[in-house]
């Protein structure tokens, strides 16, 4: 059993690595097109381009966040995910990241809609939303949780310890 968890530690550090380079190769495309936009003038076609760069950046936080993620919770730390509070620890990192993101995509696509075709403004309202529901939706899965996490008082300690080895 101990080889098979070590081929699944294998299989997640290489998930990362490769989460890691595609986080690399967007903030590469990032820089392109903000030093492309700034290079031909200031104008609204200039600032349009710079924010979906930053958009591109965005999607890069969330590869990287990722790629990190994994690393600390399947590689160094090889955690039992099934705890509730290493449950609630995972996912939040995880969704700080994701709802940042689908909130910097969404402002992309309104000025975007705005100053190109207003006909596009229902999609960026509805990512919006549903970004909204997702943040709503993880409140609510945090507050549930936090009941779980009081039948096992010790599951918050052990999981600070954990940091303790990862912070140094």
């Amino acid at each position: 059993m101990k080889q098979i968890t070590a081929v699944f530690g294998v299989v997640h550090a290489v998930i990362a690595v490769l989460f890691a380079l595609g986080a690399l190769a967007l903030i590469a495309i990032a820089a392109s097109m903000g030093f492309e936009a700034v290079t031909e003038g200031l104008g609204l076609p200039q600032a349009q381009a710079l924010i979906e760069a930053i958009g591109i950046l965005a999607a890069a936080v969330v590869a990287f966040q990722i790629a990190e993620t994994i690393t600390e919770e399947e590689v160094v730390r090889d955690a039992n995910i099934s705890a509730p509070t290493r449950v609630r620890r995972f996912l939040s990192r995880f969704f700080v990241v994701v709802i940042v993101a689908l909130a910097i995509e969404g402002l992309v696509m309104t000025f975007r809609a705005a100053h190109e075709e207003a006909a596009d403004m229902i999609y960026a309202a509805a990512l919006l939303v549903g970004t909204g529901v997702l943040l709503a939706a993880w409140g609510y899965f945090i507050y549930c949780n936090r009941s779980a996490e009081e039948l096992e008082p010790d599951a918050m300690e052990e999981a600070k310890e954990e940091d303790k080895k990862i912070d140094g």
